[in-house]
């Protein structure tokens, strides 16, 4: 994957403690903020799609699938008693 440079502006504080993981794990500068966006990312989409499969699952049936589904199952029920 190609890199591209950039420049970004962060509080002091900030980036003092990014420096001191950065020499705790043992990465450069600009890993340790790759690794960071990655991880905010990953999150993101962790999220969005949690929130679509809860969206999927809150689409409760119309009062015609309700009826429907009634349907089907008195129709299965006279079946099977009329196979006994």
């Amino acid at each position: 994957m190609a890199s591209v440079r950039t420049a970004i502006s962060l509080d002091e504080l900030l980036l003092e403690e990014a420096d001191a993981l950065m020499r705790e794990i043992k990465v450069s500068r600009s890993r340790l903020l790759a690794i960071a966006l990655e991880e905010l990312l990953r999150r993101e989409q962790d999220r969005e799609l949690l929130r679509r499969i809860n969206e999927a699952y809150m689409d409760y049936p119309d009062p015609s699938e309700v009826a429907q589904r009634q349907g089907m199952r008195r129709l299965q029920r006279q079946l099977a008693e009329g196979e006994e």
